[in-house]
């Protein structure tokens, strides 16, 4: 995997560095930077204890970024991709280093100015995505600590569709266009049904990522298997959740521009006469 040579420390969280592979690279982690001198080399197996910005563009924004946030919250932000790395277990798409770093600098810029920003989507990206939240609560926890702040809970769920993008290496624009869908997808069941939802019931968990996995089979052009003489039962038996499920599966079409194969009605149906024998 070859050496760093190191060009310059940026502070004790950051250097930039050259590499025979990827030329110039900037690299992020706890206490990278510290005493590091110019022509330094540093071994490939440090790969595992640092993020590396290969991107031009992105170590661009990355280093006009820096100077502008205070060392307590920088520090913060290391803290919490170091904790997002040890509980996914994953290698992060890189440009999460500077997409959330930009987000919780910015966050903590308009807490100060009192200036908040909602997050409408907050219980269903919770449903979607419960790990990702978990952490993201934790997050939220470590930059409040920082920076003597109490961020709302609506940064939890920003803070969640950057860990899951990092993640899937999905665009956050997918992923936000996602849990907006969702969102509409049940104020239509609740004033379909004249149900209010239990936000916190299983049944709504299981709705919620009913939908999810219909929208990323949708995505990838997957389809699960029909069953005409199922779809005629439900269709006599529940008549309001299956002409529900229908329309809520031609909202779904409509918005991602792709069409739904007639098995998703079942399970639809499915979950929604669940949830309305429980309300």
């Amino acid at each position: 995997m070859g050496q760093y040579v190191v060009k310059k420390s940026l502070n004790n969280n950051v250097l930039i560095a050259e590499h025979t592979e990827y030329d110039e690279v900037v690299l992020i982690g706890k206490g990278i930077g510290f005493n590091r001198k110019k022509g330094e080399r540093l071994d490939a197996s440090l790969v595992e204890k640092v993020f590396i910005l290969k991107d031009k563009d992105k170590q661009e924004q990355y280093k006009k970024l820096l100077p502008k946030v205070d060392e307590h919250i920088f520090d913060a932000i290391i803290d919490a991709f170091e904790l997002i790395r040890t509980r996914t277990h994953a290698v992060l798409n890189e440009h999460i280093h500077v997409a959330l770093t930009d987000h919780i600098f910015f966050s903590v810029q308009r807490y100060l100015k009192g200036l908040l920003i909602k997050y409408p989507f907050l219980t269903e990206t919770k449903a979607l995505y419960p790990m990702e939240f978990d952490i993201a609560s934790e997050v939220v926890d470590i930059v409040n600590h920082a920076a003597n702040i109490r961020l709302p809970d609506d940064e939890k769920g920003f803070i969640t569709l950057h860990i899951h993008s990092a993640l899937g290496d999905k665009k956050l624009s997918d992923i936000n266009k996602h849990s907006q869908l969702i969102g509409k997808l049940i104020e239509i069941v609740e004033l379909e049904m004249g149900v209010q939802i239990d936000k916190e019931s299983l049944d709504y968990l299981r709705l919620v990522r009913h939908l999810r996995f219909t929208l990323e089979r949708l995505n990838h052009g997957e389809s699960i298997g029909n069953s005409p003489k199922i779809s005629v039962i439900l269709q006599r038996e529940y008549p309001i959740c299956y002409n529900l499920a229908w329309k809520l599966i031609k909202i779904m079409q409509n918005t991602m521009k792709k069409p739904i194969g007639d098995a998703e009605a079942i399970f639809l149906t499915i979950h929604l006469q669940r949830l309305s024998n429980k309300t």
